[in-house]
């Protein structure tokens, strides 16, 4: 060997030892919580590690009946040359699923592999360690349903229930519950089986509802998606899509039209002494406008059902339709109950009024979680359109009636489809939809943007954290922080105490959130977590919240 070479192979040497001197021994280490294998890694100042899965990484040993999931990476650091980077503290997660045909094991086998560089530019060699975890079934909660207690699963099988009852007076629900029972009222005077078909009708649009909700799920967890209750208001297409069929509900109110289609005056006759359809399609209606509002008893519920086999997710959904539909279910058993409401009068056309104005507020809701999706620029497409469709409606509504030949009524039937699809197709593009870049509504005043590395930033340093993960289409989240979490006496108490307030804006699909909503079992926003100096696990507060229950957290 020549002096060149050697000197070479002696200088390697010598790095390697100053490497293993230089990165301490407890840069990881491993854990089993939660059903989930979480190993975590400290890098020392000055370093940091990049996102490189065959360098970065978490094995296990494979074990019959027991499936585990690809590798979650928290969110890093973009460079300029497109790599990303970690400093601190991360925290790799590795979520398995226990089946039925598990036998036990006493421990796990866990490798976890690194890499990590100074900041100046120079790596380390690879390191690998290993971990033997122990393991017990009281460790871990498995997604069979045969791993949990049947108590637990009446209770929830009850809560799912109840939280659908409450869905009944939330503000988004109760205006289309005033519609129906209105419609009720048109009913009382009919025969008791008609009113307890258009009843069943309404349940029956409810429970399908909720049962294609249920499919939808099912088929996104197979496929590995992370959904949450509400997720599609995280949709910029649904949102619309929603928000064009309450406008356009809301000019029905008011008369603008009357949905007739030419021609079909018997098959309209038929309807209007049945109304099977109108009370179908208002079980739909409500179910679409209930999906944002996470009542109390509800979320744990959902949380539960969201980490369970298809049957379970089937049966948590129905039982909340059932929730949702019992007033009227009741009504229909019982329609002597009817007569506790006034007579049918002038009054009616009054409260359908009033509605319609109660539906174009609930446009505005939804206009504003659409300003956080698309952005102001889009937004204004968006209420262009709808001032074009209020003029195709008023075409339908004027020159479609039954008293003008079937040749005009289907002329202006054409006209207004086409004034409506075509305006659809030239404004309502969000092919390039960005978000509102003014973020001052997400965080007011002193709320800091959640990031777990900050989390555990002010965690390190002693310090307490309150969090409030929301969203801008959430009513409970809005009503949370506007009356209490955001109110200057309850932000006040946080800065007595030296709180860092911190939120988690979920208004468009953030993988990260949704990561923390199911690691503390609850499948949407409002979650509201307080982590207090000193003790490992949060405070988790419930749904809805008051300023009494902060002041006692504060205690």
């Amino acid at each position: 060997m020549s002096r060149v070479n050697l000197l070479i192979v002696l200088l390697l040497i010598s790095l390697s030892m100053v490497a293993q001197d230089y990165i301490p021994e407890n840069i990881v280490s491993a854990e089993i919580v939660n059903s989930q294998i979480v190993v975590t890694y400290t890098i020392p100042q000055g370093m940091h590690q990049t996102l490189q899965e065959d360098l970065f990484y978490i094995e296990v040993d494979p074990l019959k009946g027991i499936t585990f999931e690809p590798t979650i990476y928290p969110e890093g650091k973009m460079t300029e040359d497109g790599y990303v980077e970690y400093h601190g503290v991360i925290k790799l997660i590795k979520k398995f699923t226990i089946a039925g045909n598990f036998k036990g094991v006493p421990e796990i086998t866990v490798y976890a592999g690194f890499q990590v560089c100074l900041d100046t530019g120079t790596c380390f060699m690879p390191e690998e360690f290993e971990f033997k975890l122990p393991f017990t079934p009281n460790i871990s909660s498995s997604r069979e349903v045969e791993h949990h207690p049947a108590s637990a699963i009446i209770k929830f099988l009850i809560m799912a229930f109840l939280g659908g009852l409450i869905l009944n007076v939330m503000p988004c629900v109760l205006p289309v519950l005033s519609i129906k029972a209105m419609s009720l009222v048109k009913q009382s005077q009919q025969d008791k089986k008609q009113i307890f078909r258009n009843s069943m009708a309404y349940t029956l649009g409810i429970l399908v509802s909720f049962l294609i909700l249920a499919l939808v799920i099912v088929i996104l967890k197979t496929s590995g998606e992370l959904v949450g209750w509400g997720f599609q208001f995280q949709s910029a297409g649904f949102v619309t899509g929603l928000l064009i069929l309450i406008f356009v509900f809301s000019l029905s109110m008011f008369d603008v039209f009357i949905i007739r289609a030419p021609g079909m005056t018997a098959a309209t006759k038929a309807s209007s002494k049945g109304g099977y359809s109108g009370s179908f399609f208002s079980g739909i209606f409500a179910v679409l406008l209930a999906t944002p509002c996470t009542a109390p008893l509800l979320a744990p519920a959902l949380g539960f059902a969201f980490s369970q086999p298809p049957t379970m997710i089937f049966s948590i959904f129905i039982l909340i339709g059932l929730g949702l539909a019992f007033p009227f279910i009741l009504l229909g058993i019982w329609p002597k109950a009817i007569k506790a409401i006034p007579r049918p009068g002038e009054w009616m056309n009054i409260f359908k009024e009033v509605m319609g104005f109660l539906l174009f507020l609930t446009a505005l809701y939804l206009i504003r979680s659409l300003y956080f999706l698309i952005g102001g620029t889009n937004l204004i497409n968006v209420l262009l359109y709808l001032i074009i469709l209020a003029f195709a409606v008023w075409i339908y509504g004027r020159f479609a009636r039954p008293e003008f030949s079937r040749k005009k009524q289907w002329i202006a039937t054409v006209i207004a489809l086409i004034i409506a699809i075509g305006a659809g197709f030239l404004t309502l593009n969000f092919g390039n939809a960005e978000a509102a870049t003014d973020e001052s509504a997400h965080y007011p005043r002193d709320w800091q943007k959640f990031e777990p590395e900050l989390v555990q930033q002010y965690r390190d340093e002693g310090k307490p954290v309150f969090i409030d993960f929301g969203a801008e289409w959430c009513l409970t989240c809005k009503t949370n922080e506007t009356g209490v979490l955001f109110s200057n006496d309850i932000e006040a108490a946080f800065k007595e105490h030296g709180v860092q307030m911190l939120r988690g804006d979920n208004t468009k699909k953030d993988d990260v959130i949704g990561e923390w909503l199911t690691k503390f079992n609850r499948a949407g926003v409002p979650l509201y977590l307080f982590y207090i100096p000193g003790q490992e696990e949060p405070e988790v507060m419930p749904e809805l919240i008051t300023k009494d229950m902060v002041y006692k957290l504060l205690e």
